[in-house]
C-alpha cells in the first residue's frame, strides 16, 4: 500500500474527517507537526484546527515552541482552533495573544481597551490619541474575545462567567469608542451615560450579538440644555458609528439604541426628567419588561445609577397598570407568533428556544416581582432561580429549564464563534452538526448525539414554557410538603389576574375543586389544568371557560372516557377550552349534554350532517317510542340539542361560514319538525293530511341559533271525513305539536310561531288549501305576498305542500310584476316599519336587524326585485336572500358591485347577531354598546382581543355602504 495512503488513514483514525487532505498539508508544511497532531484528536473540528495551526506556523514560527512547552497554551489554542475560523485568521494577522492563551485571567478589559485607543484609564472623561483608533480598538477586543473563548472551550469558565465577561467587554469597548468620540466631538458642557439594554444590561451577552443601549444626558451646570443635548447627540452617533464602522478589522458590532422611549421616531438622547415623563406616560408593558434588564455600561455611570434607579421604581409599579392584563395578554400572543412563525431550527424564536424561556421568566418577575423585591435580577438564570426558590415557578421545571437554557446558549456560542457571525440557526450540514457535537464533548456519533440532545431540550423547554404560568397555581391550591415553597394565594391570584382572569379568587376555588385529593382523576386534572389555563387564558372569557370546565368535569369526571381523551388528545382539550370560554349558549348545551366533547376531535366529528341522515335518526327515535309522544320527541328535541352543539362549535372555530350556519339550523329545524309531527299524528289519530309550510327565516333556510319556527299549517281531509271532524283534527294536530315542542325540557324549545298566517292571530290556526286560495284570492295583500316570497314546504305530506306551494307561486311571482301602485305601498310600508318597529332606546345604527343597511334592509331589496321580476325570471324564484341577490345580478337587475356590497353587509350583520346569543346565551339583534359584552362579541367574530373598536367600525363601514345602494336600489325609480 502506498506511503500516502497508509499516512491518511492514520489521520483519519485520529479524527480527521478528510484524512488525505489533513496527511496532504502536513507533508507539506515546512514545519514539523508529528508530535502536536495527537493534541488535535480531541478538538471539535481537527481538519479545521490544523489548516490554522499550519498557517500560524508559517507567520510565527516560534507559537509551535510554546505550544509545545506549555500543556495548558496547547489545550487552549488548540480548542480555540477546532471551533473558530475567524479566531484562527484573528491569529494569523496578530500572532501575539497567543502566549496569552495560558495566562489564567488577563487585566480589566476597560483599562486595556482604553489604553489601546491611546486614552488614559484614570481620566474622567478619557480621549482617545491612537492615530488609527478603531483597528486598534478592534485588535485589542479581539485578543480579549479570544481569550475568553479559549477558557469558555476548555471548561475553565462557566456560562454565566462567559456571558458577565463578554457583557463587560462590551461595556469597555463602548467606553473606549466614546474616548474616540470624544476627539471628534466637543460635549464638554454635557454628561452622557451609556445605559445597557437587553442582554448587555443582564450581563448575559453573546460572542456576537447586537448591544442595545440608550442614552441618557444631563447639561453640566450652567449650560443650556438644547445645546448641550445636541452636543450629546453627536457624540451618542460618533461613538455607535467607532462600533459599526468597518475597517481593515471589520467592525465590532451593531450598537441599537431601538429601545428608547419612541423607539427609532424618538430623540436618541433625553434628559432623565424626559425619559421619565414619557415612562410615566406613554410607555408600554413591554418598554417596562425591557427596563429590568438596564444597567449603566460606559459614559457617566452616576448619571445611569441615577436612570437605572428612577426607572426600576416604574418597573416595579407596571403590574399595576390598568392595562397590565391587556398588554400581558398580547405580549404573550406576539410571542407565540413569533414562535409559530420562525422555523423550528431557530434557536432563539422557534419552539422551545431561548426566547420561549426569557420572555417567560420576565413576564412572571414583572407580574410578582412588584410584592417580591427578590425577585428584582437581571439575569435569566439568576431570575429563574430567584423564582423557584420563591414557588413562583416549580423547582423541578426551574431546573429543566435552566439545564434546557445552558445547553442552548452554549450551541447559540459555538454557532457564533465559528465565523464569528451573529446567527441563531441550527445548521443542517453534518460537518458543521459534527464540530457542534465534538465542541460538547459528543465523541460517539456527535450528529445523532446532538440532534437528539437539542430536540429534547428545545422540547422540554417548549413544554414548560406552555404550563409556566399554571402549574403552581395548582400547587397554591394543593397540600405540599413544607419543604416545597409555593405561590401564596395573594400571588396565585395576581398571577391569574395578570393572566386575564376577572375573578382570581373564584379561579382559585374551582382550581383546589378540580385537583383536590389522591383519586386517579384528581391527577389527571394537575396534569392537564397547567396546559388547560393557559388556553382558558387566550379565549375572550377565562372565568367562565374555567368555571364551565368544572361543571362539564363535575358531570363527567367519573366517566373513565372523558379525562383520558382530554388527556390524550390535545386537540379536543384545546376546542373545548375555546368553546366554554367564548360562548355561553355551547357551553349550555354541552352541560346537558356532556358526552359531546367527544365530537371535539376532529373536523369530520363537527361536520354537518345531511338531512337524509338526520331524519333517519329522528324517525327512529319517534318509532322506538310510539305511544309516547313526550318520550319520543324528548329524545328528538336531545337529538336537536347534540347538532345545535355541533353547528356551534363548527361556527366558533370557522369551519362554516354563515350560510352554511343558516342551513344547517334551518335543516335541523325541519327534521325537529318532521319528527315532532309524526309523534302528534300518532298522538291524535287524526283523519287528514297535514303540512307544515315553513315561512320567514326557516323558510329562507337562513336559521339563526335564536330563531323560532316560522310557520303555516294546512290541510286536508281524508275521503269521506267532514268538514268539521277534519278540522277539529287538523287543530289537534297543531297544538299537540306545539305542546310536544315547548315542553319543559334541558333542551333549548323550538317555539313555534305561526302568526304570519292569513289574519294573523286573529285568524284560523289551520286551513284547508282551498281556504287559503280563497282568502288570497279575495282579501290578500302586497305584504303576504312578499310574506309569501320565503314560504317552502317544510315538513308533512309532501304531495299537499308541494300543491300549497304551486298556489303561493301564482301570488309570490306575479306575471307581469308588480304595478307601480304597489311598489310605492311596499316602499311606504318599510319606511313606516323603520320609524315604528324600533326598540325604544335602541341605536339605529347598530340594530342587526332594522338598522340601515341591516338584514331588513337586505332583505328588502332583495324581496321587491324578486316580487317585480321572477315571474318572467326564473332564477329569481328562490325562498333565499343571497341566492335572490346573485340572481338578480346575474339577471342585470341589480349591478354586480351593489350584490357585492348587499350581500356583505347582510352576511356581517347575521355573524353578528348568531355571535350575540352564542356568547350571551340569550337573544339580542343590537351589537352592545357596553365595551366589555362588545370586546367579547368582537372576539367571537375573529377579532384580536384589541379589535373591538375595529369590529365597531367595520360593521358602521359595511352598513353604512349597504344603505347607500338601498336608497338608490329599493327607494329609486
Amino acid at each position: 500500500m502506498p506511503r500516502i495512503e497508509s499516512t491518511a488513514a492514520r489521520f483519519a483514525k485520529l479524527g480527521f474527517a478528510d484524512g488525505a487532505r489533513a496527511a496532504q498539508l502536513v507533508r507539506q508544511s515546512p514545519a514539523d507537526l508529528d508530535d502536536l497532531l495527537d493534541g488535535l484528536v480531541d478538538v471539535a473540528d481537527p481538519d479545521l484546527a490544523l489548516a490554522s495551526l499550519i498557517r500560524l506556523a508559517e507567520r510565527d514560527p516560534s507559537v509551535l515552541d510554546a505550544v509545545r512547552r506549555d500543556a495548558e497554551l496547547r489545550s487552549r489554542l488548540f480548542a480555540v482552533l477546532g471551533v473558530s475560523a475567524a479566531l484562527g485568521e484573528h491569529l494569523v494577522r496578530h500572532p501575539g495573544p497567543v502566549r496569552l492563551l495560558a495566562e489564567p485571567h488577563l487585566g480589566e478589559a476597560r483599562a486595556e481597551l482604553l489604553v489601546a485607543v491611546g486614552a488614559e484609564p484614570g481620566g474622567d472623561e478619557p480621549r482617545a490619541t491612537h492615530p488609527d483608533p478603531l483597528v486598534a480598538l478592534r485588535v485589542a477586543y479581539r485578543g480579549r474575545l479570544l481569550h475568553l473563548a479559549a477558557r469558555d472551550l476548555t471548561g475553565h469558565a462557566s456560562l454565566s462567567e462567559v456571558t458577565s465577561e463578554l457583557s463587560d467587554l462590551a461595556g469597555a469597548a463602548l467606553e473606549a469608542a466614546l474616548a474616540v468620540a470624544r476627539t471628534e466631538v466637543d460635549a464638554s458642557d454635557v454628561h452622557l451615560a451609556v445605559i445597557g439594554m437587553g442582554k448587555c444590561g443582564a450581563r448575559e451577552l453573546n460572542y456576537i450579538s447586537d448591544v442595545d443601549v440608550i442614552f441618557v444626558a444631563e447639561p453640566r451646570d450652567g449650560a443650556d440644555e438644547d445645546k448641550a443635548l445636541r452636543a450629546a447627540t453627536r457624540l451618542a452617533q460618533a461613538m455607535m458609528r467607532v462600533c459599526t464602522t468597518t475597517t481593515s478589522e471589520g467592525a465590532l458590532w451593531e450598537v441599537d439604541a431601538g429601545l428608547r422611549p419612541e423607539g427609532r421616531s424618538g430623540p436618541l438622547v433625553r434628559t432623565l426628567a424626559s425619559h421619565l415623563a414619557y415612562y410615566r406616560r406613554w410607555a408600554k408593558t413591554w418598554e417596562f419588561q425591557a427596563l429590568l434588564k438596564a444597567r449603566p455600561v460606559a459614559g457617566d455611570l452616576d448619571l445611569g445609577a441615577a436612570y437605572v434607579e428612577a426607572v426600576n421604581e416604574l418597573v416595579w409599579s407596571a403590574a399595576a397598570r390598568e392595562e397590565f392584563v391587556e398588554d400581558v395578554q398580547a405580549m404573550r400572543r406576539r410571542v407565540e407568533a413569533h414562535v409559530r412563525a420562525e422555523g423550528e431550527r431557530q434557536l432563539k424564536l422557534g419552539p422551545g428556544g431561548l426566547r420561549d424561556i426569557e420572555f417567560a421568566v420576565q413576564l412572571l418577575q414583572l407580574v410578582h416581582g412588584r410584592l417580591d423585591p427578590l425577585l428584582r435580577r437581571r439575569a435569566t438564570l439568576a431570575a429563574l432561580a430567584a423564582l423557584s426558590r420563591g414557588g413562583y415557578v416549580a423547582r423541578d421545571d426551574a431546573r429543566s429549564l435552566a439545564e434546557a437554557y445552558t445547553f442552548l446558549r452554549q450551541v447559540e456560542h459555538l454557532l457564533q464563534l465559528h465565523r464569528l457571525r451573529r446567527t441563531h440557526l441550527v445548521p443542517t450540514d453534518e460537518d458543521d452538526l459534527r464540530r457542534l457535537g465534538r465542541a460538547l464533548g459528543m465523541q460517539t456519533d456527535p450528529v445523532r448525539e446532538f440532534t437528539a440532545r437539542w430536540r429534547r431540550h428545545a422540547r422540554e423547554a417548549r413544554r414548560l414554557h406552555e404550563k409556566l404560568f399554571y402549574r403552581p397555581l395548582l400547587q397554591a391550591v394543593a397540600r405540599l410538603p413544607e419543604s416545597e415553597a409555593r405561590l401564596s394565594p395573594k400571588a396565585a391570584e395576581a398571577r391569574l389576574e395578570a393572566l386575564g382572569y376577572a375573578d382570581p379568587a373564584g379561579a382559585l376555588r374551582h382550581l383546589a375543586n378540580l385537583t383536590a385529593g389522591v383519586s386517579r382523576r384528581a391527577a389527571i386534572q394537575r396534569t392537564l389544568l397547567p396546559v388547560m389555563l393557559g388556553w382558558f387564558a387566550d379565549t375572550p372569557d377565562p372565568d367562565a371557560a374555567l368555571l364551565g370546565f368544572r361543571q362539564v368535569s363535575d358531570k363527567l369526571g367519573s366517566t373513565p372516557w372523558y379525562l383520558r381523551l382530554l388527556r390524550d388528545e390535545t386537540a379536543v382539550a384545546a376546542r373545548m377550552a375555546r368553546v366554554l370560554g367564548t360562548s355561553r349558549y355551547a357551553t349550555g348545551l354541552l352541560m346537558h349534554a356532556p358526552e359531546a366533547v367527544a365530537m371535539l376531535g376532529s373536523d369530520d366529528e363537527l361536520a354537518v350532517r345531511s338531512a337524509e341522515s338526520l331524519l333517519g335518526e329522528a324517525s327512529a327515535a319517534v318509532a322506538r317510542h310510539a305511544g309516547d309522544p313526550e318520550t319520543a320527541v324528548t329524545a328528538v328535541r336531545a337529538l336537536r340539542r347534540r347538532e345545535l352543539f355541533r353547528t356551534a362549535v363548527a361556527d366558533i372555530h370557522g369551519l362554516i361560514d354563515i350560510e352554511t350556519v343558516g342551513t344547517a339550523l334551518s335543516r335541523l329545524n325541519d327534521v325537529t319538525l318532521q319528527a315532532a309531527l309524526d309523534a302528534a299524528l300518532g298522538s291524535v289519530s287524526a283523519p287528514v293530511s297535514f303540512a307544515i309550510i315553513s315561512m320567514g327565516r326557516l323558510g329562507g333556510m337562513e336559521c339563526s341559533y335564536a330563531s323560532d319556527a316560522d310557520v303555516m299549517f294546512v290541510h286536508s281531509p281524508r275521503p269521506g271525513v267532514g268538514e268539521r271532524e277534519a278540522t277539529d283534527a287538523a287543530y289537534a294536530v297543531a297544538n299537540e305539536l306545539r305542546r310536544l315542542l315547548t315542553l319543559p325540557a334541558p333542551d333549548p324549545p323550538l317555539v313555534i310561531d305561526p302568526d304570519l298566517r292569513p289574519e294573523g292571530r286573529q285568524g284560523p290556526l289551520v286551513r284547508t288549501l282551498a281556504s287559503y286560495r280563497a282568502y288570497y284570492a279575495r282579501w290578500s295583500s302586497h305584504w303576504e305576498s312578499q310574506a309569501l316570497l320565503r314560504a317552502r314546504f317544510s315538513a308533512g305530506d309532501p304531495e299537499l305542500g308541494k300543491a300549497f306551494i304551486a298556489m303561493a307561486d301564482e301570488l309570490r311571482y306575479p306575471s307581469g310584476g308588480l304595478p307601480d301602485e304597489a311598489v310605492t305601498e311596499i316602499r311606504r310600508l318599510k319606511a313606516r316599519m323603520e320609524a315604528e318597529r324600533l326598540p325604544r332606546g335602541a341605536d339605529p345604527a347598530l340594530h342587526t336587524k332594522l338598522g340601515p343597511g341591516g338584514l331588513s334592509d337586505v332583505e328588502w331589496v332583495a324581496q321587491l326585485l324578486q316580487l317585480r321580476h321572477a315571474g318572467e325570471g326564473p332564477s329569481l324564484r328562490t325562498t333565499r336572500t343571497l341566492d335572490a341577490l346573485r340572481a338578480a345580478a346575474a339577471e342585470e337587475l341589480l349591478d354586480p358591485a351593489d350584490e357585492e356590497v348587499l350581500a356583505e353587509a347582510w352576511r356581517f350583520a347575521s355573524r353578528v347577531r348568531d355571535a350575540i346569543m352564542l356568547v350571551r346565551g340569550r337573544p339580542g339583534d343590537s351589537v352592545p354598546r357596553e365595551v366589555g359584552e362588545r370586546r367579547l362579541i368582537a372576539r367571537a367574530l375573529g377579532y384580536p382581543p384589541d379589535g373591538s373598536e375595529d369590529f365597531l367600525d367595520d360593521y358602521r363601514r359595511v352598513t353604512r355602504r349597504a344603505r347607500r345602494v338601498v336608497e338608490r336600489v329599493f327607494y329609486g325609480d
